[in-house]
């Protein structure tokens, strides 16, 4: 199992604000659902913090990149230990799509396919507002999802911000200017 859906892992734009990545996954389905909404589990790849399960409920999300991965990687400079973000839950369809918007990055949608005894995770981001927030997103989110197949199938996840820094190079060069 090697958590893509595709030879090709990277993020692909659908439209030029507009980031899309999958994954496969090992299931079941709740499982993966679980890991998007519960904030102990989701602290383990992404970010923690409370979610209302509802939609139109409200979320913080506090992220802490340094303790994804051990050992975390050189930080990037301008990067603190710590970065929190409010938002709303705009679809809420358990176990098969979580929507959720925040300011000023536009919003992010899961979709979750069962596919046997997997999960295709189809992420979209859209709303972007530049070229230089979305290569951070683009190379964060494919760290993060990373991370979260690396746990779900019982390795250590690669260094985050080691990844990071790589993937966003990549992202570079292969998103148009």
């Amino acid at each position: 199992m090697t958590g893509l859906a595709t030879a090709d892992a990277y993020g692909v734009l659908t439209e030029p604000k507009t980031l899309k990545i999958e994954r496969l996954l090992p299931g079941p389905i709740d499982r993966i659902w679980n890991y998007l909404t519960d904030g102990s589990l989701r602290r383990l790849w992404l970010a923690a913090g409370p979610m209302e399960m509802k939609t139109d409920g409200a979320f913080e999300f506090i992220w802490r990149n340094d303790e994804l991965t051990d050992p975390p990687g050189r930080r990037p400079d301008g990067f603190g230990e710590e970065h929190r973000m409010e938002g709303r839950v705009v679809v809420y369809d358990p176990p098969h799509k979580l929507a959720i918007t925040w300011s000023e990055s536009g919003g992010v949608t899961f979709e979750l396919t069962a596919r046997g005894d997997q999960v295709l995770l189809t992420l979209t981001h859209s709303g972007v507002p530049n070229r230089g927030y979305l290569l951070s997103v683009s190379a964060g989110w494919h760290m993060h999802l990373d991370i979260m197949a690396a746990r779900l199938e019982g390795r250590n996840p690669a260094p985050f911000w080691d990844g990071w820094a790589r993937l966003k190079a990549d992202y570079d060069k292969r998103l148009p200017a």
